[in-house]
């Protein structure tokens, strides 16, 4: 389900991959029965190579990795969050178009965000 420039995550390695990257990071939450989590990854996958070496774009089984999912509230599919400096500076809950994915990843990778 997750394009080659997708990282996949668990709870093992989000701590190091997400809360401590140098560069913002999307996560997508997501499961394998969700439809509109399938409708929406190639998108998550075209954004992920896209932007390869400005930010990570990683997703995150909810189902194999309860803690983190517990942690951060995930109580509907897909929820994506933005992290930047190990901060959630946005949340995205549904299958949204391609441009509204977009849109959150310039507004991490500008200076102000």
């Amino acid at each position: 389900m997750a394009g080659n420039d997708v990282l996949e995550l668990g709870d093992s390695n989000f701590k190091k991959e997400v809360l401590e990257s140098d560069v913002p990071v999307l996560v997508d939450f997501t499961a394998a029965w969700c439809a509109p989590c399938r409708a929406i990854a190639p998108a998550v996958a075209e954004l992920a190579s896209r932007y390869k070496g400005q930010m990570k774009i990683a997703k995150v089984d909810v189902d194999a990795n309860q803690d983190t999912s517990q942690e951060y509230g995930i109580r509907s599919l897909p929820t994506l969050l933005v992290f930047k400096g190990g901060k959630v500076v946005e949340q995205i809950v549904g299958a949204v178009p391609k441009s509204r994915l977009e849109g959150a990843i310039t507004k991490a990778l500008s200076p102000q965000a």
